[in-house]
């Protein structure tokens, strides 16, 4: 008998109600996006009104701009994680199957996609309200680790996006044909990390917490900073949970158990890991451009 933790008698839904026939559900990982956006918001409105911790003692937007730049960052987050998912892990899928691109209740989201779209989104909204790119950059680096953690904390509850097999004692035996599917002996249970509690602690908690504490003790003063720290930070986060995570279906094969999305020789790199990698490029840019502001 393996050492290892029952998954919790966990529900994905906080509750469902049924009218005319149909099953209304909340679930936790629409909750853990709402409060995510919410926790993120306040902490985007409590940095604008302390003036003095930005460059000139002028922050890149006031509290009222904040609620505008908010829905183009939902927007962002929404169109850019489904498109991330469908381009990054699935396009063969996806292109033979355009009708299923929009239907994001099936599940299907990236964050590496989900960031590109906030990027994109911010750039339009400093644009038009002629406000710092920098500045703003950080404002909202600092504001998204709460999700982060929220999100993972949901996937865990879901029981999706678990890590490989592991004999270690706080593997987690996760219900379902899939996660129980580790080639082992019959009657034997399977135990994998808890790759969703690795992120949420690395990406969520430890980043966040990081990047605050910079932010309050004055790193706001250097436009990029912030946002340079999270992209490396969640980078090499990632970069090191994906040995530990579970790779995406399409990714594996009898050859290939890993789920490598490049190969070299007996070694190569995920898809997660190599759209990290592009997330430190970008951040060495943002230290760059800080440098010379």
């Amino acid at each position: 008998m393996i050492a290892a933790i029952p998954f919790p008698d966990l529900s994905s839904e906080l509750f469902s109600i049924e009218i005319f026939g149909m099953t209304f559900a909340l679930r936790w990982y629409a909750l853990a996006y709402i409060a995510g956006i919410l926790i993120g918001w306040r902490i985007a409105v409590t940095a604008v009104k302390r003036a003095q911790l930005w460059p000139g003692n002028h922050p890149p937007a006031t509290p009222t701009q904040i609620e505008d730049l908010l829905t183009w960052i939902i927007l962002g987050v929404i169109l850019g994680g489904r498109f991330g998912y469908v381009f990054f892990y699935n396009a063969p899928y996806y292109l033979a199957h355009p009708l299923e691109i929009p239907m994001i209740w099936q599940g299907g989201m990236a964050f590496h996609g989900g960031l590109l779209g906030v990027v994109i989104a911010t750039w339009i909204w400093c644009l038009r309200n002629r406000a710092p790119i920098l500045s703003t950059a950080d404002l909202l680096a600092m504001a998204t680790p709460p999700g982060l953690l929220l999100g993972r904390l949901a996937n865990f509850v879901n029981a999706e996006l678990w890590g490989r097999p592991t004999d270690l004692p706080w593997g987690v035996i996760f219900p379902g044909a899939a996660a129980q599917n580790c080639g082992q002996a019959a009657g034997e249970l399977c135990a994998r990390h808890p790759s969703q509690l690795y992120e949420a602690g690395l990406e969520g908690l430890l980043l966040g917490l990081l990047l605050l504490v910079l932010a309050w003790r004055g790193a706001l003063k250097r436009p990029g900073v912030i946002a340079a720290t999270f992209f490396i930070g969640y980078a090499c986060a990632r970069i090191f949970v994906e040995f530990f995570r579970q790779p995406d279906a399409q990714f594996t094969s009898d050859t290939d158990a890993v789920g490598y999305a490049l190969q070299f020789g007996g070694a190569g790199v995920t898809q997660g890991q190599l759209l990290s990698f592009a997330m430190i490029v970008a951040g060495l840019v943002f230290i760059l451009r800080s440098r010379r502001t």
